[in-house]
């Protein structure tokens, strides 16, 4: 089966040149509430987040992503529109759900797991997506880092020598210039003990045009670079998106996708499966799908977590695991991820254990008694080990 990937819907008024510009893309965002109404006819309930909501959180969105959105309860409508219910009380309303102030021992760094830390170099967004886990820090419109906070991030990463990998997020680490990227890279790459690079981007999905010659020529220079990317429905995968994930991944920058389950505008097995299918065939590979995280105003775009598991179950056995992406939730307050997966097992007795797999078929796994068990030797590894694991405490 091929899959057909339409082009965005261009305004007539704007040529083509312009649209397939980046830069124009972020000049002529669209921030306003006069700006959407040039767009959109309003509905009642956006009207009203845009009278009341616009202290919670910035709203800003592409001219070129502004073109996916249909009418009011269209998916990606929800996804870039802010909505009256961001300004009512919900159940769970946490500025930092991640607790990532917990975890914050030099400006713009989060260290919470041992092996990685995220260097937050700008906290732009070319879009604010309403479910914004990170509501505390994006949308402040700070640009690059300052150059004190830069140096004193680098001396931090260079210092804790079990790090392994640095994850460039934000707000969006590609709406930095292609020098100021360029000077991150050449800085993390110039750590001897820094093996991998990740770029979490949102820019593939909602500004496709970013993705230049000239944007991958400087991720191939400093590999290995993985782009992570952020594409929530299939309706996402314009012609556009399609070419800029095709020019991330000829030139050898893999390219991993993170889902999040938004209530009423992705959680159906149809919708995860028409994504994925179509990332993997693009050659990107679905990662994760999270949980949305309860941030201030997005009680109504999370589902719960029944509903999740519901959904992936269902895919289970019917989707490649190529395709299928892992189900995840962030416990809050900075407890990290946990992986939620079916659990087929019903029941155990001593080294037997008892399955029920997705279509039915009964089975049991008999494990080695625990004598049998040994170790290898690990001598060549272990210290690595250790370095690995005390890398916070240095």
């Amino acid at each position: 089966m091929k899959f057909h990937f339409p082009r965005s819907p261009k305004p007539e008024h704007v040529s083509q040149s312009d649209w397939n510009n980046w830069t124009w893309q972020l000049r002529h965002s669209l921030k306003t509430q006069s700006d959407f109404e040039k767009h959109f006819t309003l509905s009642e309930e956006e009207r009203l987040a845009f009278q009341g909501g616009k202290e919670l959180f910035n709203i800003r969105t592409t001219p070129y992503y502004a073109s996916l959105a249909g009418e009011p309860g269209d998916s990606i409508r929800q996804i870039l529109m802010p909505q009256k219910y961001e300004i009512e009380e919900g159940l769970q309303q946490m500025l930092d759900p991640l607790g990532e102030k917990r975890n914050n021992p030099a400006p713009r760094v989060i260290h919470r797991y041992s092996d990685r830390a995220l260097f937050l170099i700008t906290d732009i967004c070319s879009v604010y997506c309403r479910f914004c886990t990170r509501k505390h820090f994006t949308g402040q419109e700070q640009a690059f880092i300052k150059n004190e906070e830069y140096e004193q991030a680098l001396n931090y990463i260079r210092k804790h020598t079990g790090l392994r990998e640095v994850i460039l997020s934000g707000g969006d680490p590609l709406t930095v210039s292609d020098a100021q990227l360029d000077r991150v890279l050449t800085d993390l790459r110039n750590i001897e003990h820094i093996e991998i690079i990740r770029i979490g981007s949102r820019m593939p999905v909602v500004c496709p045009m970013r993705v230049t010659d000239d944007l991958v020529r400087i991720l191939k220079k400093h590999k290995p670079v993985f782009l992570m990317s952020h594409f929530n429905h299939p309706r996402e995968l314009t012609a556009e998106a399609v070419e800029a994930l095709e020019r991330f991944v000829d030139n050898g920058v893999p390219v991993m996708n993170q889902m999040v389950l938004l209530n009423g505008i992705n959680n159906h097995p149809a919708i995860v499966q028409a994504l994925n299918r179509r990332l993997l065939y693009l050659r990107v590979k679905p990662y994760y799908m999270f949980q949305c995280d309860p941030s201030i105003g997005t009680d109504h775009l999370r589902t719960s977590v029944e509903d999740s598991l519901e959904i992936q179950k269902e895919l289970w056995g019917h989707l490649s695991g190529l395709a299928m992406p892992n189900l995840s939730l962030d416990i809050p307050n900075g407890g990290g991820k946990t992986y939620l997966v079916p659990n087929f097992e019903v029941g155990q007795e001593g080294l037997t254990r008892h399955y029920i797999g997705w279509d039915g078929v009964k089975a049991e796994y008999v494990s080695p008694a625990p004598e049998k068990i040994k170790k290898p030797d690990v001598s060549l590894y272990e210290e690595e080990w250790c370095a690995l694991k005390n890398s916070k405490s240095l």
